[in-house]
């Protein structure tokens, strides 16, 4: 084991996500770097009264393998059952034996950015439609944004650190982030660590809608999310989890784990300006993604690919490019710089993770995937965006970046994993 803070190092060797484009990560990325869109028509619900009619549900999804009973299924809400999924998956993905492990250094940190807005929602109708008595004595365990991260610790006996983060939609990248410091810190020697959300129902597209938010391209869903697009009109809900197992190098050799990538470093700023709108000229991100290569020891040319927040509104993906400009100067046009939003929509407190499960990817692979719909450039948004087709080319050092509401910013920095 090394022995301080600065020499432990801290690599992936298991990934696990349940997206709209798959639910398992070699059908995600197969659909991914093929230009495929999970975005369509909302079927949960009929949403023909509502100005959005379109998200990127989840599809096929069949959670019980991941639990220990068609009873506890039906006690979690959906986006514990999508975290509790990709869990299990990440963990079959590491090849991790827990039986050989010592569980107090195993944590989770995994997040949601609203929880179980399903069962809040169902629970409130009994209430108002049956009564007090009628409510589920589950409603509180099931709603709560921290039982995704309890029930994982739960079905697979982890005692290591554990909490959720909920920072809108930097809350997965957060979740990495601080479970790459935990490891870091020596209070652990692997963590879970990702996103779930669940909030394509009826409150969820209602509220998101009276923003005014989310695009209306309600005609031709495939081609609604064009983040930096020039005709882009505003992002389209996903759902679904990502969960990245995170491990001490020395611990990941010694069992002959694969190794993706090594995680290197990892930024987190405030806005400190609105409620939803990102700062100027994307100053807080600018901030966010410098402290991320300084704490990752990162040179600005070391990075090759930046998987960018780009969620297809026409402010947020403006600030972004600026912030990129701003921070990588005469490199920024040597980047390369997608967003996979295309082709997931905004998977809100699951996206850092299931975008960190593409970078990944990308650094395994040598793929780029694309940024789909990009069709009109925008003077405004002047970088490469791999538009439309996937790029093979050696991907060195990543920069992947997620930002929230109430002016929350995280950025994970990754490069390829060098024994």
């Amino acid at each position: 084991m090394a022995n301080s803070y600065s020499e432990r190092r801290v690599v992936i060797t298991g990934l696990g996500c349940v997206t709209p484009l798959g639910n398992d990560p070699d059908t995600f990325w197969k659909n991914l770097i093929a230009g495929q869109c999970g975005i369509d028509k909302i079927t949960a619900f009929d949403a023909s009264p509502y100005d959005t009619k379109i998200a990127g549900e989840v599809k096929n999804f069949d959670p019980t393998p991941a639990f220990p009973s068609p009873k506890d299924v039906r006690r979690a809400d959906r986006y514990s059952q999508f975290a509790i999924y990709a869990a299990w998956t990440a963990l079959k993905d590491s090849g991790l034996d827990l039986a050989k492990e010592n569980l107090d250094e195993i944590g989770v940190f995994l997040g949601s950015g609203i929880g179980g807005l399903t069962t809040t929602s169902d629970q409130l109708k009994i209430l108002n439609e049956r009564g007090p008595s009628r409510v589920s004595p589950f409603t509180i365990p099931m709603l709560i944004s921290n039982m995704a991260s309890g029930l994982v610790s739960m079905y697979f006996n982890l005692r290591g650190p554990n909490f959720a983060t909920c920072s809108a939609c930097a809350t997965a990248n957060h979740a990495i982030g601080e479970a790459w410091r935990t490891i870091k810190a020596g209070d652990a020697q692997i963590m879970f660590a990702g996103g779930s959300e669940a909030a394509v129902i009826p409150i969820g597209i209602a509220g998101f809608c009276a923003m005014r938010a989310m695009s209306t391209r309600n005609d031709d869903p495939k081609a609604a999310s064009r983040p930096f697009d020039k005709d882009r009109d505003g992002f389209v809900m996903g759902e679904g989890a990502g969960v990245l197992v995170l491990e001490e190098l020395e611990h990941a050799k010694k069992r002959g784990a694969q190794i993706y990538c090594e995680i290197s470093g990892y930024g987190n700023t405030a806005d400190a300006h609105h409620l939803t709108a990102p700062s100027p000229g994307g100053e807080g991100a600018a901030r966010c993604m410098k402290m991320a290569l300084r704490t990752g020891g990162l040179n600005l040319t070391d990075v090759t690919y930046i998987n960018a927040h780009g969620t297809s509104t026409p402010q947020g993906d403006v600030c972004e490019t600026q912030a990129i400009k701003s921070v990588f100067g005469d490199h920024a046009k040597k980047l390369v710089v997608s967003s996979t939003k295309g082709a997931t929509g905004h998977m809100l407190g699951a996206a850092g993770a299931v975008e960190m499960t593409a970078c990944a990817l990308a650094i395994k692979h040598g793929i780029v995937p694309p940024t789909i719909n990009y069709t009109t450039p925008d003077p405004e948004c002047d970088l490469d965006y791999v538009p439309n087709t996937a790029r093979q080319m050696p991907v060195n050092a990543i920069v992947n970046n997620s930002f929230g509401f109430g002016g929350h910013n995280s950025t994970i920095a990754a490069k390829k994993f060098v024994g």
